[in-house]
């Protein structure tokens, strides 16, 4: 399995309450009486109208007989309305091109063409509309397979499986994916992914992290999932900490942490620290509660945030620069001349203040400034310090020994 999408708010149902709520208006409009509130009819013309639209799925008209259905002052009242498989589609044809974006999103997801597919099934006994299949044919520009039972692929599925699982079937090597992506929380509130959604699992990776400030103890891993730029958008599995790490300056100390999803799904979360070899570790169990209804909207989330994530991110990341280029500046200024350090903390000041606004263009102005001149500071230094040693070299004779000793 390379993806996985759809809209499980769509079903068979929703095509249902179209014809159910034509007809009951169909209805209102002969007699006067809105039949949606009585129950009783309204059971009625769902049964009806479910029958009806099988039915168009093999006929071109059909017709909702329902006597008796109603009654008032005047006398009982019979539903009688000719249906047409053209009407019934201009009832869904938005539900019939809702059901293309996921389709879109899954060929996107595993990077894949419509000319890459080889076969489509159809599944679920609302694919049996011709509507349906017509819109699946002009989408991929093949003919989807009709001789598996759309009411049976779920099960002949679930069978499948369980032949794997129980080892009966030893032939078929079935792969789930990751619905969503998974990662941590880094410095300045994003999530950094380690496992991109639709990874094929099992599945491990690794990436080396380290220290944010002097010194630090501990180290706090939070584990992320979901599809969203900043860590608070997403879903949180857990956290832990990995104490007692080696001291050291700021980003010297390296921590390794280690994504590990195993054939169930089940998520192992380590975090070692690559000089003492200290480790400290969580276990997360296959799909952390989330139904596929929240998994969908979470991806959703993802792409309707995605712009303003991006920018977010973006933001975070040039603060995260600016900082690394104060503390840098601030480390190595005892070197130099009072008034050099003058000029520094000046622009030091400035880069602070813009790092606690939200303009990113600012940050990066003040940025190059203090990079500017940090960077002219630095070379002159190197210059005069090249220049002494060639004055040195110029008092130095090269001169080739002779050896002098009998032979």
């Amino acid at each position: 399995m390379l993806a996985t999408n759809g809209d499980t708010f769509l079903g068979g149902e929703d095509f249902d309450l179209r014809l159910i709520n034509y007809l009951a208006d169909e209805f209102k409009k002969d007699t006067g009486i809105d039949i949606k509130q009585d129950s009783l009819a309204l059971q009625r013309i769902k049964e009806a109208a479910e029958k009806a639209k099988i039915e168009l799925s093999s006929a071109m008209q059909t017709e909702v007989n329902l006597p008796y259905i109603t009654a008032d002052a005047s006398g009982p009242k019979h539903l009688n309305v000719k249906m047409t498989r053209a009407k019934l589609e201009s009832l869904v044809n938005d539900l019939v091109t809702n059901t293309i974006a996921p389709c879109e999103q899954a060929l996107k997801d595993a990077g894949l063409n419509k000319g890459d597919i080889d076969e489509i099934i159809l599944v679920g006994g609302q694919t049996r509309m011709p509507k349906v299949q017509e819109a699946v044919k002009h989408f991929f520009g093949k003919e989807p397979r009709k001789d598996v039972n759309p009411d049976e692929a779920v099960a002949m599925g679930a069978a499948i499986q369980s032949g794997v699982l129980s080892g009966v079937v030893n032939d078929v090597l079935l792969l789930d994916v990751t619905p969503l992506s998974l990662g941590i929380e880094t410095l300045g509130g994003v999530m950094t992914k380690l496992i991109e959604k639709n990874t094929t699992i099992p599945s491990r990776a690794s990436e080396v992290f380290s220290t944010a400030e002097d010194n630090q103890s501990a180290v706090t891993i939070h584990v992320l999932q979901g599809q969203r730029e900043m860590a608070t958008d997403n879903k949180s599995l857990g956290q832990f900490n990995l104490a007692d790490i080696s001291p050291g300056p700021r980003g010297s100390v390296k921590v390794e942490v280690t994504f590990n999803i195993d054939v169930n799904g089940i998520l192992n979360v380590s975090a070692k620290d690559k000089s003492s070899g200290k480790v400290q570790s969580i276990e997360i169990t296959a799909s952390s509660g989330l139904t596929e209804d929240e998994i969908n909207r979470l991806v959703q989330d993802g792409e309707l945030h995605a712009t303003e994530d991006k920018q977010k991110r973006e933001l975070v990341e040039q603060r995260n620069q600016a900082d690394q280029l104060i503390h840098t500046v601030q480390t190595s200024m005892t070197s130099l001349t009072d008034t050099q350090q003058t000029g520094l903390k000046t622009l030091i000041e400035q880069l602070k203040m813009a790092v606690n606004g939200d303009d990113k263009a600012a940050i990066e102005m003040r940025q190059k400034a203090l990079q500017d001149a940090y960077s002219n500071i630095m070379q002159a230094g190197q210059q005069r310090g090249n220049a002494a040693k060639d004055s040195a070299n110029d008092d130095v004779i090269d001169a080739d020994f002779e050896d002098v000793s009998n032979g």
